[in-house]
């Protein structure tokens, strides 16, 4: 903005900071027609009000609505409704789980067709094993003497790249897995890149099934300011919430708690905030890592997942 001064005495004062987007809700438009106007619409109230932001999240593909609080978010729904005519439902953001491994396993990966004229044949046994967390997705070709030719390694790879995609416990991506690829077949006649794909897909999944599979969850850092006599009752919620803390700072009647909690547990914390802390309380959160899901909430999550995609297959 501008400052307004004495020529004699010129000065700017700093521009006051804009208080950051903290509750995020996952936004569906009614219509097609909703759709339509949804971001012409949103970009307009973004100009008035730059605390409010949108984005689609590139994983779920949810168009993700973000504001101040709760009242914030409800606010620009409203306005979206009342001014530009366009009417949306507000949901919790979906959790971007990941899957992994504890162990490791083999297993064959075999493909075979048979029609009339041209089949199909690929024949690929593969290992996989855990990688560190962040470690993402290493590669190895240990075959030898051609049992499987060059030209169709990297089709084994691709088929099990695609596979990664969509986990074997509740379709979420697969992350920090080592595979090796060790023998094969071929056919001289039938084989193909496709063929290739389709059984490194097929052993990557069989492996995976036998090496203890395991569920992922995002873990947030977070920065919750508060006043003294709120430490209590935070700390309690920190740690219903699975939360750890990780450490501690005073100043003058003000208390920043640092804290690492499971992002799950924090989807709707503004208003839970709000409330502990009669309003006085403040936050800051940024991704941290991944870690595994207790069995108990994991075993809920993969029932959920098979509950939805068995209802999407009855609805086609």
């Amino acid at each position: 903005g501008d400052t307004l001064t004495d020529e004699a005495h010129q000065m700017i004062i700093p521009s006051v900071p804009l208080p950051a987007a903290v509750l995020s809700y996952a936004i569906e438009a009614k219509t097609r027609n909703d759709e339509d106007k949804l971001m012409p619409s949103l970009a307009r109230i973004h100009e008035e009000d730059p605390t409010i932001h949108y984005r689609i999240d590139e994983e779920t593909k949810e168009f993700l609505l973000s504001g101040t609080g709760q009242s914030h978010v409800e606010a620009t729904v409203n306005k979206l409704r009342d001014t530009y005519g366009v009417n949306v439902e507000l949901k919790t953001p979906r959790v971007p789980y990941r899957e992994t491994i504890r162990g490791r396993a083999k297993a064959e990966g075999k493909y075979i067709k048979q029609t009339g004229g041209k089949g199909q044949y690929g024949d690929a046994w593969v290992e996989v094993e855990p990688l560190p967390r962040g470690g993402g997705f290493e590669f190895v070709n240990n075959i030898v003497g051609g049992a499987i030719p060059k030209n169709f390694i990297p089709s084994v790879e691709k088929g099990v790249v695609d596979s990664m995609k969509k986990g074997i416990l509740a379709g979420y991506p697969v992350v920090d897995v080592k595979l090796t690829l060790f023998d094969g077949k071929y056919h001289t006649v039938d084989s193909s890149d496709m063929a290739f794909q389709i059984a490194g897909s097929m052993g990557f999944r069989k492996a995976m099934e036998d090496a203890s599979p395991v569920l992922l969850e995002p873990v947030m850092k977070m920065e919750i300011t508060i006043p003294d006599e709120c430490m209590g009752d935070v700390i309690g919620d920190i740690n219903a919430r699975r939360g750890k803390v990780s450490g501690f700072d005073s100043l003058s009647g003000t208390n920043i708690i640092r804290a690492l909690i499971p992002m799950a547990e924090i989807l709707t914390y503004a208003p839970d905030l709000r409330a502990i802390t009669s309003g006085r309380g403040t936050f800051s959160m940024d991704f941290s890592h991944y870690e595994e899901l207790p069995d108990h909430i994991a075993s809920k999550i993969i029932e959920k997942e098979h509950t939805v995609t068995a209802e999407a297959h009855a609805g086609h």
